[in-house]
């Protein structure tokens, strides 16, 4: 007699395709009328919304290197959205600096968690 399998339960440390900032009006918009926080090794802008999952924008730009960095980057700014994940229907657009390649994962998490919970004024 064998088990069943056990219906697979989604990880809280999934970064679902619904948490994602994707379309150029939606940054422009977080951009224009989020909050906007900087450090050495990324800014970030976060603006709230009515409803919904925290959702993540990462602009990584050739400024920063080869495609090779520009995804090392965002491949850590996703690990720790998804490790640190706003409880608040929150947009989160990071824009990871050079910086960030050479530093530790625990510097970069600092940086991120003060980011996210410093309050600043808007930009616009």
């Amino acid at each position: 007699m064998s088990a069943s399998p056990k219906p697979h339960a989604p990880s809280p440390h999934r970064f679902l395709a619904r948490e994602h900032v994707r379309k150029r009006a939606e940054f422009e918009l977080i951009y224009k009328t989020g909050f906007k926080r900087s450090g050495r090794l990324m800014t970030m802008f976060t603006m709230e919304r009515e409803g919904g999952p925290a959702r993540l924008g990462i602009a990584a730009t050739r400024k920063m290197g080869a495609a090779v960095e520009r995804n090392r980057a965002k491949r850590l700014v996703r690990e720790l959205f998804r490790h640190h994940k706003p409880a608040a229907a929150l947009d989160v657009v990071v824009v990871p600096r050079r910086e960030m390649l050479d530093a530790s994962y625990d510097r970069i998490e600092a940086e991120f968690l003060s980011l996210l919970t410093k309050r600043m004024k808007p930009n616009g």
